[in-house]
């Protein structure tokens, strides 16, 4: 599978908007966002023509899939869950990718970025209801309990990423035990629940993959 490695910061500059794609940096001053440092690529006066649909619908899809740190197949794969289910498939596709036990582990503040949150799940530090999963892609439920395993407690990467909860807090549909690092998934989030994704027009998403 195809993966980025160059600079996380030139990401965010593509899109326009902060990805936080680099933990505790992205609330600092050193985040690119907040200097304002312009699109990577050539000078933006050469770039002057008005952005086709089809341009326009690419840049929100890219948003988002760089947003949840997925390559492209898996961000198909999931649109392809979305258009079987109920309902508008714009918002299955944000609640299947609020779902996903890597985004679980760092809305809850277990890790920095989403980024980490796929390492920390990957090396079998999370157990949900009791058994040890390793696969970030996994779909939590309502009721589910999600915790860093005993032996795993003592990392300094769970200190240091809880600073972040006692800034924020967490999302209203979970609730976290900071001291234990025990967080449960109260129930399944509604498109309008997530907030932060406000800005995010997945409908521009639909358009472009229904082509």
């Amino acid at each position: 599978m195809g993966r980025y490695i160059g600079p996380q910061c030139r990401l965010c500059r593509a899109e326009g908007r902060k990805l936080f794609l680099k933990g505790e940096r992205c609330y600092t001053p050193k985040c690119a966002m907040a200097k304002n440092r312009p699109k990577p690529g050539k000078a933006q006066y050469a770039r002057m023509r008005k952005p086709s649909n089809y341009a326009i619908q690419l840049r929100e899809k890219q948003k988002l899939k760089r947003l949840y740190n997925m390559s492209e197949a898996q961000f198909r794969r999931f649109f392809h869950m979305a258009e079987k289910m109920p309902g508008k498939t714009g918002d299955n596709l944000i609640i299947l990718l609020e779902r996903r036990l890597d985004n679980i582990v760092y809305r809850m503040h277990f890790a920095s970025s989403r980024k980490q949150a796929r390492q920390i799940v990957g090396h079998g530090h999370v157990l949900v209801n009791g058994r040890k999963v390793n696969i970030p892609s996994y779909l939590v439920r309502e009721g589910d309990r999600v915790e860093i395993r005993e032996k795993s407690k003592k990392l300094l990467v769970f200190k240091e990423s809880l600073k972040e909860y006692t800034r924020s807090g967490v999302m209203s549909w979970l609730e976290v035990d900071p001291d234990n690092l025990v967080g449960t998934v109260k129930m399944i989030p509604m498109r309008s629940d997530i907030t932060d994704l406000a800005d995010i027009k997945e409908n521009l998403i639909v358009e472009l993959y229904s082509k």
